[in-house]
């Protein structure tokens, strides 16, 4: 990261360090944040808290007890992650408004690689990072979004079973009595909830499959006034709908839908610029109505979207989503909306490489949450500060590629 920070710039991260010492709400937690986030920010290959503490601590005889302030405030300090995490997430949140209006949450996850079994949370499970099953951690995540930028506000460790029902390991991690196994749907309820309850903007939830399948989760955001654009499984059942709202012949799989359509009920649909070329798909978009939890008497209250990609290439693909935006948005219009969970993953890529998402190496539940709080927090500032180099009249291209900030 190659941007250099002026006067002003400085002036802004002292201000913004303040509103979050009022949070942490303790001298030593402040002194100790500050140093902490600065180690994130530099150009450390490894950010984990031994190598930061080496590194601001400037002599020898200064280091071994910065480790143990900087571990202590890491892994055991009893600071509240969301009184942090709130003013980290309207930081990044006015910043983006300035430019253009919050549109998008998105409901994500990304996977913490690791070599041994001792880190908490850890198992060999199925991470999009690394495309496959691997020994690692799962974080969960709340991310909003606008056109310029994606910034994840809220985070949570996935807890599988065989970890949240050991006594024996929940101790050695730390885990709270109150945490029980939660699945990834039900911590992306929790983050919803909190979300909504900070009054963070936004008009519509986007996640993949793990994310759409969840009824109570459908169900939850359309409640509070939220449309959605949520990824299925082929498998989904449904019913297509006439034009007067009746169901049309039998209950189908999602897949059985797109198979039974003609080629030119799919159209190509660009929706935006890749590395090296644009990136289009052919879309379709088909009424239907569920069947709910895959119980084919008992039906869905709403009919929705069924929307329909098919890829072609050598190994032509075929993805569905269901989709609450209203028709009387263009075919490119509701591609391109529910297509935006899509750059969610650019920001992992900034955060691990630049900040050090996955370097924490402690093993304790309130360590990891601790960690992620403040990699957020860094990354909130490089927002704002990323916004603020472009004012609102700055064309769409002038930004379609990340920038980079470094103190």
């Amino acid at each position: 990261m190659a941007y250099e920070m002026d006067a002003g710039a400085q002036r802004r991260m002292e201000e913004y360090f303040a509103e979050i010492g009022i949070a942490l709400n303790n001298k030593k937690r402040r002194e100790a944040f500050a140093l902490y986030a600065l180690g994130l920010f530099s150009e450390l290959p490894r950010k984990s808290v031994e190598p930061i503490a080496a590194a601001v601590s400037g002599k020898s005889e200064r280091c071994g007890p910065l480790h143990q302030k900087l571990l202590h405030f890491a892994a055991d300090s009893p600071w509240k992650d969301r009184d942090v995490r709130r003013v980290a997430a309207s930081h990044a949140v006015q910043a983006m408004q300035r430019r253009a209006p919050v549109q998008a949450w998105i409901f994500d996850d990304t996977g913490f690689l690791k070599q041994g079994k001792h880190s908490v949370g850890v198992q060999r499970q199925y991470t999009g990072s690394a495309g496959k099953v691997c020994n690692c951690q799962v974080g969960v995540t709340l991310v909003v979004a606008n056109e310029y930028a994606h910034v994840p506000i809220d985070a949570e460790l996935y807890l599988p079973e065989e970890w949240a029902n050991d006594p024996k390991r929940r101790r050695e991690a730390g885990i709270p009595e109150d945490v029980r196994f939660k699945t990834k749907q039900e911590l992306a309820l929790d983050m919803f909830a909190r979300a909504v309850d900070d009054g963070v903007p936004g008009e519509i939830v986007l996640g993949d499959g793990d994310y759409g399948r969840s009824y109570e989760l459908r169900t939850t955001v359309r409640a509070h006034g939220f449309d959605y654009g949520l990824g299925i499984h082929s498998s989904a059942r449904m019913w297509r709908l006439r034009r007067d709202g009746q169901r049309m012949g039998v209950v189908q799989s999602a897949a059985d839908i797109a198979a039974s359509l003609p080629r030119s009920a799919l159209r190509r649909v660009t929706w935006r610029q890749g590395t090296n070329e644009p990136l289009s798909s052919r879309f379709a978009l088909c009424r239907v109505l569920l069947a709910r939890e895959g119980k084919v008497d008992d039906v869905e209250d709403e009919p929705v979207w069924l929307l329909i990609e098919r890829r072609d290439g050598d190994k032509p693909t075929t993805k569905y989503a269901l989709t609450t935006l209203p028709r009387r948005m263009s075919r490119k219009q509701i591609v391109r909306l529910v297509k935006e969970r899509w750059r969610t993953e650019k920001a992992y890529e900034e955060m691990k490489g630049e900040l050090g998402l996955d370097h924490f190496e402690g093993r304790s539940f309130r360590g990891w949450h601790h960690h992620i709080s403040v990699v957020l927090c860094c990354y909130a500032f490089v927002i704002g500060e990323r916004m603020r180099r472009f004012p609102p009249s700055a064309t769409r291209s002038s930004d379609s590629h990340a920038h980079s900030l470094a103190a």
